[in-house]
């Protein structure tokens, strides 16, 4: 069941969104909170109408606010500000890695997309603002998700924020800092002795009770608009390379949602005329210990078996990702490539990126990175193509990682002496 609408947003002036639309059959159907076809039970996405979308200008975005809202005319929702949430989320650095080119052997520019500069530091600050504000206007008094911690520490960050009530679900094996970073919100977090595969299960059957029908969960039946939110990943990409594409991007993937709505953006400006056509290519980046995406990759095939998920980047534990063909797609339909690297591989990923660029990773970030250098150095990814890396989150978030690998390079006495003995003098 789902909550009774007060405003569709269908009559929301000037939203570009005309329906969603199935992606495996093509079904079309109203704009609600709904998230699989009635027809075929595949997953919707949101169609747009070209003509509002064509509307939206360079200079009008320019005009915008500092946020992913200067996208609004871009996006299902949000066009009227009253119902935005804005946590001034977006317009994250995109930073040049001259060091990280050069240790790497790049002869094009190598940039790092940084999210972890976001509210919440990570990239889930996107998906949530777009979430939220399509609750808002769907009628819903709750929010909530089912998360393997970056967005369970966004949802309820944004929950407190306009005094929303939140309900978030956890793996119970968590990283200890990811769960004090949701609890000192101050909402209902519930930890479930089980995977995470285990907690979306429990949020879909939550979803369809009669308890929870005033509530929202942002992956579940409103994952539609959620998942339009990292679009503005791509946006923002090319607004910060001055309205063109790079010809080369790396992303992680956990559900496979993030990688296919860049490809979306890309693909959307370049429709409306926003940036110059351009060939470019899309790479994946998973765990060894959860590669159910890259794995099928490998072997060629279309179908993504779950696994059962292991190793330290639990925020990509996601043993059956909903998204995994779509990515499959895309990645193919571009020409690029996927791979996975083992949990020492993505600790030496972690300590790469930071001694090179002063960008301290969460473990998702040390996947990319060490995807990267593993595409490059096999041939897979050409160094001399120009290249943006995603960076989804901050490494105080992972600091067991890499705990026993770095520390002080001596403990030394307040003295010359002891300086002269550690060899620093």
């Amino acid at each position: 069941m789902t909550a009774t609408i007060d405003r569709p947003i269908s009559q929301v002036p000037d939203s570009p969104a005309s329906a969603l639309i199935c992606r495996n059959c093509g079904a079309q159907f109203p704009l609600g909170a709904q998230h699989a076809c009635f027809e075929c039970f595949g997953p919707l996405e949101i169609g747009y109408d070209a003509g509002r979308l064509s509307r939206v200008d360079r200079a009008g975005i320019a005009a915008g606010p500092q946020s992913i809202w200067r996208y609004a005319g871009l996006l299902p929702v949000g066009q009227d500000e009253r119902t935005r949430v804005d946590s001034h989320t977006g317009m994250t650095p995109l930073i040049r890695a001259d060091r990280l080119a050069d240790r790497l052997g790049f002869t094009a520019p190598l940039w790092v997309k940084d999210d972890s500069a976001n509210p919440t530091h990570s990239f889930k600050d996107r998906v949530v603002s777009v979430a939220i504000t399509a609750a808002r206007e769907l009628g819903f008094s709750r929010i909530a998700c089912a998360s393997t911690g970056n967005l369970a520490n966004s949802v309820a960050a944004h929950a407190a924020r306009i005094g929303m009530d939140s309900i978030v679900f956890v793996p119970a094996d968590l990283e200890p800092a990811k769960i004090s970073q949701t609890a000192v919100y101050a909402g209902t977090l519930v930890a479930i002795e089980g995977s995470y595969d285990d907690v979306n299960r429990l949020c879909s059957e939550l979803a369809e009770t009669d308890e929870f029908e005033a509530t929202a969960f942002v992956n579940v039946n409103v994952r539609p608009y959620y998942a339009e939110g990292s679009k503005t990943l791509g946006f923002e990409v090319a607004e910060q390379l001055g309205w063109r594409l790079p010809q080369q991007v790396v992303a992680p993937m956990a559900s496979g949602s993030l990688l296919t709505k860049v490809h979306k953006a890309f693909k959307e400006l370049q429709q409306i005329g926003l940036v110059p056509p351009a060939e470019y290519r899309v790479f994946g980046a998973q765990s060894a210990g959860c590669a159910p995406i890259v794995t099928a990759f490998d072997a060629g095939e279309q179908t993504v078996r779950p696994v059962k998920p292991t190793g330290i980047a639990k925020s990509l534990n996601i043993g059956n990702p909903a998204d995994g063909p779509y990515a499959l797609d895309a990645v193919r339909g571009t020409g690029g490539a996927m791979a996975q690297v083992t949990d020492e591989e993505i600790r030496a990923g972690i300590q790469l990126l930071a001694e090179t660029t002063g960008i301290f990773a969460e473990t998702a970030g040390g996947v990319t990175t060490a995807v990267l250098a593993k595409l490059v150095s096999s041939g897979r990814l050409d160094p001399a193509r120009e290249t943006v890396i995603y960076n989804t989150g901050d490494g105080l978030k992972t600091l067991d990682a890499i705990a026993d690998r770095v520390g002080p390079t001596a403990v030394i006495a307040p003295t010359l002496a002891g300086m002269r003995s550690a060899g620093l003098l």
